[in-house]
């Protein structure tokens, strides 16, 4: 099984503060994340001015603004990405932002990423999906809303411009803030592998660990999960993310659930557990002193520990033989 990629989704959560960024990606390396995940996106070319917030938006930020004006405040600008992305690099942890408009495309194409990420609001937007084709990178798809044939579309369109679908990573999401567990429906995973045949992932926005590590055991190659320095901060997504020793604790669990599944598939002793047969199996042994002569019967022989005599399976084929020699109590039988 090869090691899964696991994402710390940043976000917007440095609420528009470089240094948070920054301190967010050290923190990010540390917990043991793979990548670290921004979002790039140019106001003007992403929302018009008077668009109102999300419900969920609205419950976790004060201020009484747009979605625009929210935006904006929330924004990093292309220096800072440029900055944050050589900062990654100097301390081994894979820098990686979303796109969300073409403007913002263009701008990514220059940072030399690994793979590129789409966000589950794009995947529906044809000329986005061609600019990000055109930039002939590996990919990893969100898809939040999204029905299935929606994803077969903005998967074709991908093929059409270039992009192998060996080379196409589709995660399972709802787009929630936080999802409730009854809304993850996260066996849709597996209907998406199976129909598509493409590695699959999940992006999470559930609180607490516990999805993640189910969809790694389902066989998630890529996991995403928000992370923020506390929950109760002013701003969209804080809520509906993990703060560093819950993420680090996340990823411990899934590092153990890869090694738990990481074996052959053959049902056979380990070779951890082979030293305990002898122990915890039982053998036929004399519950009584047996004469030579004796026929052995349920009431001279009975089954016991250890197990490093004649097998309990063998008990009808020594029912009713006669015993060659002499055996005392507890003494294991021989034939």
């Amino acid at each position: 099984m090869s090691k899964v990629i696991i994402i710390a989704e940043v976000g917007v959560n440095h609420n528009g503060c470089y240094e948070t960024a920054k301190k967010l990606i050290d923190i990010s390396k540390d917990c043991g994340a793979d990548i670290v995940k921004f979002q790039s996106y140019d106001v003007n070319s992403l929302i018009v001015k008077d668009s109102d917030k999300a419900n969920y938006q609205k419950l976790n930020t004060k201020e009484n603004e747009t979605s625009y004006e929210m935006l904006k405040k929330l924004s990093l600008t292309n220096k800072e990405h440029l900055k944050l992305k050589q900062y990654s690099d100097s301390i081994g942890i894979e820098y990686l932002s979303s796109a969300f408009d073409i403007k913002s495309i263009k701008f990514i194409s220059s940072l030399n990423l690994k793979r590129l990420k789409i966000p589950s609001g794009e995947l529906n937007n044809l000329p986005y999906l061609r600019e990000v084709a055109k930039l002939n990178l590996p990919i990893i798809l969100s898809t939040g809303m999204c029905t299935l044939i929606e994803i077969i579309d903005a998967i074709q369109i991908l093929e059409i411009n270039g992009i192998s679908k060996k080379r196409i990573t589709v995660l399972h999401c709802n787009t929630e803030y936080p999802t409730e567990f009854i809304d993850v429906n996260l066996k849709a995973m597996n209907t998406i592998s199976k129909e598509l045949s493409v590695d699959v992932g999940y992006s999470d926005h559930t609180k607490g660990i516990e999805v993640p590590i189910a969809a790694v055991a389902l066989g998630a190659k890529v996991i995403e999960k928000h992370i923020t320095l506390n929950k109760n901060s002013n701003g969209p997504d804080h809520k509906a993310s993990t703060e560093p020793s819950e993420f680090k604790e996340m990823i411990s669990k899934i590092r153990n659930i890869e090694l738990a599944l990481s074996g052959d598939a053959i049902k056979k002793p380990s070779r951890s557990e082979q030293k305990n047969i002898y122990f915890a199996r039982k053998s036929i042994v004399a519950i009584t002193q047996i004469k030579k002569g004796e026929i052995f019967n349920e009431l001279n022989i009975g089954v016991k520990r250890p197990g490093n005599g004649l097998s309990p399976m063998e008990w009808d084929n020594i029912i009713g033989r006669i015993s060659k020699r002499s055996f005392n109590k507890d003494d294991l039988i021989t034939i």
